[in-house]
């Protein structure tokens, strides 16, 4: 398999699972190595930073990665790739992981993604407007 390129990788993958379009998995990988450059400029001072992200720390920099490309239609980007909650990436690294596009560790699992949080939380309550209380008047103002 070293001697096929990724996109035909995705292709091979998409046969055998057809629920994630063939961009989710560009995503995730262009997610993965943004995730990581970020990793490497806030720990700079560090001697050495792993390369290896956790599913909470690869979910996150995906969030992150979304909301950096798509704004507040990061959600329905996702949603329009087959993604809808966190396990779906997991499910995709996963698939990438049994073509040995990406590589995991002994403590790695798939249920690593579950639950990490909710899109709703993630892509559109940053965009809903604030509600701004307004004082309540006193009853001696209002006389």
């Amino acid at each position: 398999m070293a001697d096929m390129d990724t996109n035909e990788i995705i292709a091979l993958i998409r046969k055998e699972d057809p629920r994630f379009d063939r961009q989710a998995y560009a995503f995730v990988r262009d997610g993965l190595e943004h995730a990581v450059k970020e990793l490497r400029k806030r720990e700079a001072d560090r001697a050495k930073v792993s390369s290896h992200l956790s599913g909470r720390e690869l979910s996150d920099g995906l969030r992150a990665y979304a909301l950096e490309q798509y704004g507040p239609l990061a959600k329905t980007v996702l949603n329009g790739w087959g993604i809808a909650e966190t396990i779906h990436f997991g499910d995709i690294v996963y698939n990438l992981i049994d073509y040995n596009v990406f590589s995991k560790t002994e403590a790695d699992r798939r249920e690593d993604f579950e639950g990490v949080f909710t899109f709703e939380a993630a892509f559109v309550a940053p965009f809903q407007p604030r509600r701004r209380r307004l004082p309540m008047p006193s009853f001696a103002e209002a006389e």
